[in-house]
Order: structure tokens, then sequence, then C-alpha cells
């Protein structure tokens, strides 16, 4: 669930039986305690990092900012080769007649002698041998929506209510109600993320075309209006009609729109746009409704016409790219194609005319990232989980021969940064007992040079013990769990538990990374007494297939098995008091939390479920048909997975909670549920943030935690 997914962090985000544990580590114990405000907003507790830290194009050299200025680095030795300070730029911008600096802005580089820049609604170059300034573009921030800019920066389209833009020129001329240009589709699943995309030359633009007419309007009320009114948006939900997606070709040197000739059916997704290297042709991996086909067609962009189609994928439960080809710039007729097909995530490589070459990495693991390539691309950098599922590592895998090696040893979660020809790697390190350590390695590893390391933000506060280990689910499957006691633990007490948990598709709470991927208020429940409990079960990501797609057609069942062997493994705990055992999650862990509560009524003393799905009948397509088919293929799943059935089973306190705009969980899902729950005489507890969608935020967000927290407080 993609587009719940993006939201769990709201709500916040000895060892006995068959248990293994592969991290442990006893915080220091301090004086200071967080107080329910910074265990929210965290921001003063985050680990220091090196400003804007990034490769100067085309070189082994790196570059951040340091007491203001702009300073660039040898990768070899990591001394100091030059600097620029934000008074030259602003000569260059004071000589030239635009608005000077206050600060070093936020910046990349175009080129090894260049850096690019936003500032006063424009961006601009700035040649660091020339001094020079140069205006490539205006683009101001407030009327300018979904701005995609092409590689030369000379072009940017952007998107005002339902039209497309380029430049100040207007492309698209549709003010009909439900017709939408330039814009993501789907729902933002299989990978979207936005709606245009420039061809590598920078003169053709690719841009969706959606018609969602036929899709039922739905209310999202205005209460600040006086009277309140509603706007309405189109939610496409499980088993009705669907919208229809097209892509278009604008060309702006003749500024002709042709449409790409997908076919029928309409309702089908349009995912994953490539451009050819020489632009001529465009590549669309079109997904049927059902979700357990697809087809990676190839299109001629002068007009529009299928060539033809490069590949299939076919699964009985589902199929789901999510990333484009990514074509090869030494051999631009080759191309990467990601592909769960052998049941983990790995890579492909095809050539134009459809065939496989060669699977390049293979295992019982994921990757999670392509970082680079060497310069004659012999080599491909990828981020996986090859040494456990709880870390990633950077990993340098040989394009034809396949055979890699492990570039990144220390454990823990390694996010990478390779320069432009694949010398030199920037390795960023967060464990649970790092807070951030940055290197500078080298493609052989004779280079690892330590420039960076944050010291620990939290040295001064009191922190309880975080265990991460595995339990056995009941197929023996291994089960990643964080585990954290509670501060001053007393081997004579017992403690009671929070369980905060989501255990949906495309998200993994247990990580060997800072906090073990723990939430401050977690820390501060810990504070307070409490053990602090998640665990990853069937159907969580980056664990395979096989892991991820056990919930198809019955969403929440397994999930619950396997909490319920959390729960089994926390009662086996000598401190844990097992008649105080409270649960919590939001979005998808809402979802969980509410299904807890009413499939095993006793379990669980005290629940809030934030945002949850009640009925799957009542969510997006894109998401529920892949996982559940639709309502007329699978009733019994839609009907053993809808919460309106269980009211009657409801025992202890639970919470619920909702955004009143909340327009991915539909606040009809918890509406209907308090609407049951009267009729069946039910008593629950109910609380609404009015002027929020799926998300709380900003100070809203401190009084969403403290509502929660109290809670736990006042009935566990």
């Amino acid at each position: 669930m993609k587009s719940i997914k993006g939201h769990f962090f709201l709500a916040i985000g000895i060892l006995y039986l068959t248990v293994s544990v592969f991290v442990s580590y006893n915080a220091k114990a301090q004086n200071k305690t967080f107080t329910i405000s910074e265990a929210v907003t965290e921001s003063k507790f985050l680990p220091k990092n090196l400003d804007q830290l990034q490769w100067v194009e085309g070189t082994s050299n790196y570059s951040y900012i340091d007491e203001g200025n702009l300073k660039i680095f040898d990768a070899k030795t990591s001394k100091l080769l030059s600097q620029i300070s934000k008074n030259q730029i602003n000569v260059a911008l004071k000589s030239a007649g635009f608005d000077t600096l206050s600060r070093f802005p936020r910046c990349t580089w175009q080129n090894s002698e260049s850096i690019r820049f936003f500032s006063s609604n424009a961006f601009f170059s700035y040649n660091i041998k020339l001094k020079s300034i140069k205006k490539l573009i205006d683009y101001n921030t407030e009327t300018m929506e979904n701005a995609d800019f092409n590689s030369s920066y000379s072009k940017v389209a952007y998107t005002k209510g339902n039209n497309l833009f380029i430049n100040d020129k207007q492309i698209t001329f549709d003010d009909k109600s439900g017709i939408l240009n330039g814009q993501a589709v789907h729902r933002n699943e299989f990978g979207i993320n936005k709606g245009t995309f420039w061809c590598n030359d920078g003169n053709k633009l690719a841009y969706y075309h959606l018609d969602e007419q036929m899709v039922a309007e739905y209310p999202i009320y205005q209460l600040n209006n006086r009277p309140a009114n509603a706007r309405t948006i189109r939610y496409p939900i499980a088993g009705s009609p669907s919208h229809h997606a097209t892509v278009c070709i604008y060309n702006t040197l003749d500024n002709s729109t042709i449409t790409i000739k997908t076919g029928e059916p309409k309702e089908q997704y349009l995912t994953n746009i490539s451009w050819s290297t020489d632009n001529k042709y465009i590549l669309i991996a079109i997904v049927n409704r059902a979700q357990n086909h697809v087809w990676v067609n190839q299109y001629d962009v002068s007009n529009g016409n299928f060539i033809k189609t490069l590949f299939e994928e076919q699964n009985e439960k589902w199929v789901e790219p999510e990333h484009p080809a990514l074509f090869l710039k030494t051999d631009p007729s080759k191309f990467l194609w990601w592909s769960e097909r052998d049941g983990f995530n790995h890579l492909y490589l095809y050539d134009i005319s459809g065939k496989l070459i060669k699977q390049i990495t293979k295992g019982d693991y994921v990757i999670t990232g392509i970082n680079g390539f060497d310069r004659k691309e012999e080599n491909v950098y990828v981020t996986t989980t090859v040494k456990n599922p709880a870390e990633r590592h950077l990993m340098i895998v040989n394009i034809n021969s396949g055979k890699s090696k492990i570039l990144t040893e220390t454990s823990g979660t390694h996010t990478s940064l390779v320069n432009s020809d694949g010398s030199y790697v920037i390795d960023i390190l967060q464990s649970q007992t790092i807070a951030r350590q940055i290197r500078v390695i080298s493609k052989d590893t004779k280079i690892n040079n330590l420039i960076f390391t944050a010291q620990n933000p939290l040295s001064e506060y009191q922190l309880g013990e975080t265990i991460i280990g595995t339990i056995k689910a009941n197929d023996g499957t291994d089960l990643y769990y964080r585990l954290i006691k509670p501060t001053n633990f007393n081997p004579d007490a017992k403690y009671p538990v929070v369980v905060y948990l989501y255990n949906g598709p495309h998200l993994q709470l247990v990580n060997n990374t800072w906090l073990a991927g723990a939430r401050l208020w977690m820390h501060y429940m810990a504070q307070k007494g409490y053990y602090v409990f998640s665990i990853d079960g069937r159907g969580s990501d980056n664990r395979g297939f096989k892991f991820e797609s056990a919930i198809f057609r019955n969403l929440g069942t397994l999930e619950m098995e396997d909490q319920l062997k959390g729960v089994e493994f926390l009662k086996s705990l000598p401190n844990v008091d097992g008649d105080r055992i409270g649960v919590h999650g939001w979005s998808y862990g809402g979802f969980m939390t509410t299904s807890l509560m009413t499939h095993n009524p006793g379990i669980y003393k005290v629940a809030v479920a934030g945002g949850p799905v009640i009925d799957w009948g009542l969510y997006e397509i894109m998401y529920t048909e892949r996982y559940m088919d639709t309502p007329e293929e699978n009733p019994d799943g839609y009907k053993k997975s809808n919460l309106l059935d269980y009211t009657k089973n409801l025992k202890g306190k639970l919470l619920m909670i909702h955004g009143g705009e909340d327009d991915v969980v539909l606040w009809q899902h918890s509406l209907q549920y308090i609407e049951k729950c009267i009729k069946d005489g039910v008593q629950l507890d109910y609380f609404v943030y009015p002027h929020h969608p799926h998300n709380v935020m900003g100070k809203d967000r401190i009084h969403l935690m403290d509502k929660i927290t109290k809670y736990f407080f006042d009935n566990l």
C-alpha cells in the first residue's frame, strides 16, 4: 500500500524460546528525559551530517558546505583543494543585476566547473573558474505545480489546475472536471511519482493525460467555510470503474502533440515510462487491471505507433513493475530491468529487440537500489539486503560474469553515493551504535578514508536497551523484531508493553540503523516505564516475493498470526506483564490494530488505531485489487477482512483517530465503524483532526501523540 506506506510514521512512527539475536547494545543511562514535544518533533536530536555532500560532476572530487563555504576535496587524500564563498557568488549576481544571497544556496554540480542553484524565483548557474553567473530559467514555486526541468534547465514543465505548461506556453486546454494533464496517475502506485518525462535531449516531453470522469466523486468537507461545503475528489474503489490514462508526446521544436497508441482495454495501467537513448522510442510497462500480467512495449514517438512487445511477465498473484528501463550509455541498445520473477527483486539485462541477455544479480536477497556504474559500464553498483534483511550493503556486480563483491563490511545501513566513473564511493553508515559515519572508499577498497563522525546526539538522555532479533513464524520463517526495554530497568519488576505495528506491503519497521529505526516517541514511552515492541510479519517489505505475497486475497489473516507470535514471545519474557499489552498503528497499521482487537479479543488491553482501513471494498482499486482481487472475484476474502462484521467482539479500550480531510483512507471507514458500534451497543473512543488529510502534521502532530500517549497512560 504505497499510498498508505507513505504515512506510517504519523503514528510514530535474556531471550527465550527459538530466539536469535544479532545486535544488542546498552545506551549509557543519563539523567535527561524527553518532553512529549521533543519526542515528536525530533529535529534537534538528529545526528549531524555533512551539508550538501555530493560528488563534483565528472571528477573524483567531493564537496560539502562548511563554515558557510562550498569546500572541494580530493577523494584519494581527502585534502581540501579549493572553496567557494557566498560573497564570490554575490559579486557575480550583483554585477549582473540580480538579487544577492543571504546564505550559501542549496546547489548541485552541472559539470566540473559550474554549480546550479535556486534563488529569487529563478535557477542560476555559477562558473567557479570564470566567476560568472548565468540565469537559466524562471521558476515560481507558488504558481508552478509539479515542476519538472529538462537536463539543461532550459525548459520546465509544470501544471496549473488541470493543464500542462512548458515555460510560458500552455500545452493542454482541458478545463472539464475529471480531466488532468501532466500529473501522476494510478494513485501513485507502480513507482509513479510524477506525470511528465523529458527525453534525453530535452526537446520532447512525454506526459500523462488522465480521464477520470467515470470515477465516482467523493466529498472532502471544508469545515472552515461558512457555511461548510465540500470539495470533491475522484476516488476509484475496489470493483468500481477505474480511470483511463494515456501517454502523450509534446515536441517543443514544432509544437506538435501525438498520443501513444496503447490500445484497449482502457482500464489498464501505464507504468515505468522510459526514453530510448536516441529519443526515437518510448518504453511503457503496461499492467492489466488484474495486475497479474505486464507487457513491456516499445512505441514510435514520431507517430505514437506500437512497434512491439519486448517481453512479458505473468504471476498468479501479482506483478508490480516499479522501475523504468535503465539504458546503458556505452551501449544504448541494452538496458537493465528490475523483476521479482525468480522470487527476489533482481536485475536483468535486455537488448532493445526484447532479447534477455542474462540475469545479472541472483540470490535470496533483494536489490533495493542502483547506485551507479564504472566508466565502461562493465560493473554496476547496487544496494542490497545480501547480509540480512535488516541491513543495507553496497555491492559491485560485473554485468558480464555476474561476479559480485560486497564493498561495505561494517554491520548497519549503508547509503552510497558513487562518483561518475565508479572509481570512488561516499559511504554513509548508520547503525544502532553509530549515529553517522561517512567514508570515502575506492572501487578496490584500498582507499578507506573516514571523513566525518557524528557524535551521539542523545548521549545525555536516558535510553532503554534496544534489541533486534528474530522469532519463528508458524511456518518456520524468521520474523525480525525490535524490543526497547524500559529505562532504569528493574529485573524484579513487571512492565506493560506498547506494540507499534504496520505489517503491510512496502514497509519495513525493523532496521539496523540509528535507534534501530525507532521513533523518539518509542524511547519516550520506555522512559515512562513501558516495553516498546515491533515485528515485521509476513507481508512486510524486502523479504522476497513468497514472504510478501503470503497475504494474497486474505489481508490481515497471516499478519495477525505473526503479530500473535510476537505476543507469545513477549509473554515468555519474565519482566513483561502479559495482562497489560497495548497495540497501536496507523493506516494499514490502523487496520491491523482494529483487526487484532476484534479477531483476538482480550489479548490486547488497550489500542489506538489511526486512519484505519475498515472495509477493503472502500479502498482504492490499484492497491486493493493487487492484494485482494476484486470483491466479485474474492467475496470471502473481503468479508473475512471487513471489520464491520466484528464490532461485537471488541474488548478493552479502543481509541480510533481519523483526519477529516483524509483522501487516502477515506473518513467514511471509521465513521461507518462508529455507526456499527452504536448499532451493536459497543463503546469505543473516537477523535477527529478536522482539517488534516492522512497526515497529521505541524503542531497538531504533538497534540496527536500527546493524546495517544495519555490514552495508554490512562488505560494500560
